[in-house]
């Protein structure tokens, strides 16, 4: 008999892991310097977000694309409640006591927070487009992948869907977010580094990665092939 008893579970890591490299990906940070290209400047939410990607390749290895397509429009809908959340906290009038001790003033109070937290309509654009796509292609191709090789190779497959999930997902936004913004080869370099960044941390996750698969077809009784599966990703029902 097959359960879903860790599904919530996995489900809660994905959502989180996709907020909170929302919120921290504001800060740009420096990794160190590449031989030929220089400073590696990326933003912070790399150290987490790739997770988002591990746990999609388990919900899409274990629980099926179904299940897949709909944690992957959950936490777009999250995303979108936590932004506009934070949207509506910045527009609201500040105390005229708020945090004058440490900022000095509530008007500077109110541009630290619309510094951290604060989003502009391009670079939500951006973040939500590659979010969906590369999400959408990831789980996609490790399903196809799955049928292909039989279950064999988890790695090969892991590694060839989020190559392919985040070469989209690093392509589109910083297309998106930057085009116009800084020239062709700063946009390409970007892209490329990101993506290879990206990637290099889902081939280092792969022990996690059968950690976790292998745990959960083990204790829920699942396997889930997708040789009769609908891949709309519109289309809602598991």
């Amino acid at each position: 008999m097959v359960n879903d008893r860790f599904l919530p579970l996995i489900t809660a890591i994905f959502v989180t892991c996709l907020l909170i490299s929302n919120i921290i990906a504001v800060k740009l940070a420096a990794f160190g310097t590449l031989p030929i290209s220089g400073p590696l400047v990326l933003p912070a939410a790399v150290i987490i977000f790739p997770l988002s990607y591990v746990f999609g390749d388990v919900l899409t290895e274990v629980y099926g694309y179904a299940r897949a397509r709909q944690v992957i429009w959950m936490g777009f809908g999250c995303n979108l409640l936590a932004v506009t959340a934070i949207w509506m906290g910045g527009v609201l009038p500040a105390a005229p006591f708020w945090d004058a001790g440490i900022y000095g003033s509530p008007d500077a109070a109110q541009q630290a927070y619309d510094s951290i937290l604060g989003f502009t309509p391009r670079l939500l654009a951006a973040s939500f487009t590659a979010y969906l796509f590369g999400e959408f292609l990831n789980s996609f191709v490790l399903a196809k992948l799955k049928i292909a090789t039989a279950g064999k190779w988890l790695w090969m497959r892991t590694i060839s869907s989020t190559v392919a999930g985040q070469l989209v997902d690093s392509g589109l936004f910083i297309a998106i977010a930057f085009a116009g913004a800084l020239p062709l080869p700063a946009l390409g370099q970007l892209m490329v580094t990101q993506w290879l960044f990206k990637s290099t941390y889902e081939i280092l996750a792969t022990p996690l990665t059968y950690i976790v698969v292998n745990f959960l077809k083990r204790v829920e009784k699942r396997d889930h092939y997708d040789r009769e599966t609908n891949f709309n990703p519109l289309v809602m029902r598991s």
